[in-house]
């Protein structure tokens, strides 16, 4: 099982086709929504990131909505 951890806002369509898709491959995230929850965004700075979605697969950052890097990290 893989550890996914993906920062969104409500209103970044990316974020809403990235989550979409993990759901149909029957993959469980955790959500973190940077409009809502202020130590979430903190996050996302530190981690040198001013844009959605940010995904984490098992440590590994993909950046964007990318089919490709998600089923390559996921195997």
């Amino acid at each position: 099982m893989s550890d996914v951890t993906i920062y969104t806002t409500d209103t970044c369509p990316y974020c809403i086709k990235a989550k979409k898709y993990l759901s149909e491959k029957g993959i469980k995230y955790n959500e973190k929504n940077v409009h809502k929850d202020f130590q979430a965004k903190q996050e996302l700075l530190a981690m040198g990131y001013r844009t959605v979605p940010v995904i984490i697969i098992n440590k590994r950052e993909i950046v964007g909505f990318d089919k490709q890097k998600i089923d390559s990290v996921l195997g």
